[in-house]
Parts: C-alpha cells; sequence; structure tokens
C-alpha cells in the first residue's frame, strides 16, 4: 500500500511539472544570484546562492573535465553521432514541447577591444534577438554594446516548467533506435 501511494505521488509529481528559477546579475568577474527548483509550483526542493563558498571545489572539477576532453576521440564521436542527427532532431522538438516558459528576460552586455569589432558582433547579436524574441511571447532576450574594453556581462530572471512525464515517450523511442543506442556505447566506451 505504501508502495503504491509513493508511485502515484512520484506520477502526479511528474504530472504536474518542476519549476526552475534563476535569477543572477554578473559584473566583472562577480556573479550574483540564486539558483531555485521547486515542485507543485510552490515547494522549494533544492536552492543555490551565487557565490557559492566552494570555489576550490569547482578548480578541481574544472581541472578533471580538462583532463577527460583531453582523453576522448571527438572524430570517433563525430561518426557515430552522425547517423543520429535526425532522431536527436526529434527527440528536441518533443523535448521542448515538455518546457513551458514562464518568464524568459535576460539582458547581455558586451564589449570588446576594437570599437569595429564591439559594433559587429553586437550587430550579430541583435540579429539573432530580433529573430529569437517573436518566437515567444514571454521572451524579452536584449543586449546593448560597451565600449569601454573587453567585457560581457548580464543580468536576468527566468522562470520555466518542465513536465518530465510527457518526455518519456519520446524517450524510450529515441532509445530504441539502433543508432543512437551505438553512440550512447561509443560515448560509455570513451571515459
Amino acid at each position: 500500500m505504501i508502495i503504491l501511494i509513493i508511485i502515484l505521488f512520484i506520477i502526479i509529481l511528474l504530472l504536474v511539472g518542476i519549476r526552475i528559477s534563476l535569477v543572477y546579475d554578473k559584473k566583472g568577474s562577480e556573479l550574483k544570484g540564486c539558483l531555485k527548483i521547486l515542485i507543485f509550483k510552490k515547494i522549494k526542493v533544492y536552492s543555490r546562492k551565487f557565490p557559492s563558498k566552494d570555489g576550490d571545489d569547482e578548480e578541481e572539477e574544472d581541472e578533471e573535465e580538462e583532463e577527460d576532453h583531453e582523453k576522448r576521440d571527438i572524430k570517433k564521436l563525430l561518426k557515430l553521432a552522425k547517423p543520429c542527427f535526425e532522431d536527436f532532431k526529434i527527440y528536441l522538438k518533443s523535448a521542448l514541447n515538455v518546457i513551458s516558459i514562464k518568464k524568459l528576460e535576460n539582458h547581455l552586455i558586451f564589449g570588446m577591444t576594437s570599437y569595429a569589432d564591439t559594433g559587429k558582433y553586437i550587430g550579430i547579436i541583435w540579429g539573432v534577438l530580433s529573430v529569437i524574441n517573436p518566437m515567444h511571447e514571454k521572451l524579452r532576450l536584449s543586449a546593448e554594446p560597451s565600449f569601454t574594453g573587453s567585457v560581457l556581462d548580464g543580468e536576468g530572471v527566468n522562470d520555466i516548467e518542465i513536465y518530465p512525464l510527457k518526455l518519456i515517450v519520446p524517450t524510450i523511442r529515441l532509445l530504441l533506435k539502433k543508432n543512437v543506442r551505438l553512440f550512447i556505447r561509443g560515448v560509455l566506451d570513451e571515459r
């Protein structure tokens, strides 16, 4: 009976969805923010404030990741991934249907040492944003140039909801593809 109640609770949780909230403000090398994961849209399950006090652990993890990247054979992985691109594309469309954007507001301050390069790249960024912003009514992405040197700062408020139960069937369909299983085996063997 208790197992049945736990399974029912998990199914309801996956059906109702998980809300992820990220608020950040980056100025120079300083990053302030908060990440929250909520269930039933109100109950906080995980919360992390930035900057974290465990900076030394992050440096050790970065060194381990760099060593892992050196060991992997990228050409072999790309060869295995090439036949899977269409399957991944279909899965990505399904995954995007599972995500509901409640609020996505981000502002980027971008600058380079050369005024010409800053203008060139901010123009490209504005072009991309002019295509992305009309895609959803809750998207508010913006950027501004900074001509005071090399700058990459930003701030944002992001709230999204994910409904994992709706992703189970597309995930099973993806894993049933032979090429995808070969790719996963290849990635695991490269470790």
